[in-house]
């Protein structure tokens, strides 16, 4: 399945919630849920959220979690199955480790206003991890991991917009930011506690458990 290139905030629309894809974009009154409510498409406010099978409503709660950090159905599988592998509960091992992803790391840090400008900046080679660079979004930081820009990406008009910018981002415990140098570090692997979105990770498990 290819990523999902339309319009984001249909997507908020159609799950009903604030997704967050468009940064900060989406807790100002611009934001579309804001104005309408309602699912996209013709005659949607006839259409009612409640009506939908238990089927539908895991697979909507699987489709929100993806779209959210941005993952295609074939990476989405291999993070469940390692989560399936993994001891503790697989659905909060799951969200752990889209969690602990490269460039949902970089948008936590506040380098970027939403996950896919961060994945973006990733795949330009700005980033580097322990001083290496790394263009592989779905890289998995562990703990003590350094997060920091490329010197020559620090010339860019782009970093500067985001160095005046960090002082007003919120950073999870989980991880620690130098915004004089814009460095972050990874202090440990994040909890369930510590994502922000509320996911209902039974309702993923039960999808695939089928």
């Amino acid at each position: 399945m290819a990523r999902y290139t339309g319009p984001v905030c249909r997507l908020c629309r159609r799950f009903g919630e604030k997704l967050m894809l468009k940064g900060e974009r989406c807790s100002t009154p611009k934001c579309p849920l804001e104005k309408r409510n309602s699912p996209p498409g013709e005659h949607s406010s006839d259409r009612g959220r409640s009506r939908m099978s238990e089927r539908g409503l895991q697979l909507q709660e699987k489709q929100k979690v993806r779209f959210s950090y941005g993952v295609l159905e074939r990476q989405f599988r291999r993070f469940f199955a390692e989560a399936k592998k993994s001891p503790g509960a697989t659905g909060e091992t799951l969200l752990i480790l889209l969690e602990r992803r490269l460039d949902n790391v970089v948008y936590r840090l506040g380098f970027a206003d939403s996950r896919a400008q961060a994945r973006q900046i990733v795949r330009h080679g700005h980033i580097l991890v322990n001083g290496r660079r790394t263009d592989i979004p779905s890289f998995l930081v562990k703990a003590g991991d350094i997060i920091k820009w490329r010197e020559a990406s620090k010339k860019t008009e782009y970093y500067k917009t985001m160095a005046e910018k960090v002082d007003g981002k919120t950073i999870p415990s989980w991880l620690t930011l130098d915004k004089e140098n814009m460095t972050g570090k990874v202090l440990n692997l994040p909890s369930k506690n510590d994502i922000e979105a509320g996911f209902n990770e039974k309702a993923i498990v039960e999808y695939y458990s089928r």
